[in-house]
């Protein structure tokens, strides 16, 4: 059977010499990339990446085009947000077509808006093409909805550390509300300030959370445990960043929810195997 290449009209003027596209690349499935984030990406004749995006989406772009790595982790950056933000207005000031790549949503915790900022007040152009943030795929994935009728009515997301490592203030009276859900990001090294704080402004240790590490990719692991028992968990599972904690109702339909995906996979496999034994 004839493959067939998905085509796409986006009625979308060309990157222009000189501009600068922010782009989101989703939580780490290439596979969840917008056909608008493709569409630049096979343009740039630059590629600015971040830690969180994958080889398969920086694999789409031409094999001409300069790659620059920019990852950031705590306490190890490639180089400082200046430095990016210097090297995006150089690049563009040499007139080459820039993608600047960011893991997720490049305005949700992606520090999107402050090299906007940057650009602007150098007179660069640029435009910004939203991703599907980590929250959204890294539940999807884990198997869990981060609203429901039933038990979340509301959704927060939250950072889990602080501009140069301060003290992590947040209204946690709010955050520990009833019916929702809150998502903090990069919040490992906080964990047990999180269940400290939640678990002191009312919520039970007994309320329901779940850490997905690496979501979306082939390496993603989902753990489900409860707040009195985070930090434990963390440490048991050895859990690493890139992981989000979702904490809310939401998380007790990880299981029942989850298990028609699996049985979906099973399915596709066993067929699959089955088309290869004809």
């Amino acid at each position: 059977m004839p493959s067939h290449r998905v085509s796409y009209d986006l009625a979308e003027a060309p990157l222009a010499h000189g501009e600068v596209a922010i782009i989101g690349a989703g939580p780490g499935d290439p596979g969840l990339l917008t056909l608008r984030a493709l569409s630049l990406i096979e343009q740039a004749d630059c590629l600015v990446y971040d830690r969180l995006v994958s080889r398969e989406v920086l694999a789409l772009a031409s094999p001409r085009a300069r790659r620059f790595y920019v990852g950031k982790a705590s306490r190890c950056h490639a180089l400082t947000q200046e430095e990016t933000n210097a090297l995006l207005v150089r690049l563009a000031r040499e007139g080459r077509r820039v993608v600047r790549l960011k893991g997720g949503d490049p305005y949700i915790f992606g520090r999107g808006g402050e090299e906007a900022e940057v650009l602007i007040e150098h007179g660069v152009g640029f435009r910004v093409v939203p991703g599907i943030t980590s929250a959204q795929g890294c539940a999807a994935y884990g198997g869990f909805p981060l609203t429901h009728r039933d038990y979340a009515q509301s959704v927060t997301f939250v950072t889990g550390h602080c501009k140069g490592d301060g003290d992590l203030a947040l209204n946690w009276a709010s955050l520990a509300a009833p019916h929702q859900t809150t998502v903090f990001y990069m919040g490992l090294a906080n964990a047990e300030r999180i269940r400290r704080e939640l678990q002191y402004h009312g919520l039970p240790a007994d309320h329901p959370v779940a850490l997905v590490e690496r979501g979306t990719t082939p390496e993603q692991r989902r753990v489900i445990t409860c707040l009195g028992e985070l930090v434990e968990t963390i440490e048991r599972e050895e859990l690493r960043p890139p992981t989000l904690i979702v904490v809310g109702e939401v998380v007790r339909l990880a299981d029942t929810l989850a298990q028609p995906v699996a049985e979906e996979a099973a399915f596709i496999e066993g067929a699959a195997l089955e088309r290869i034994a004809l």
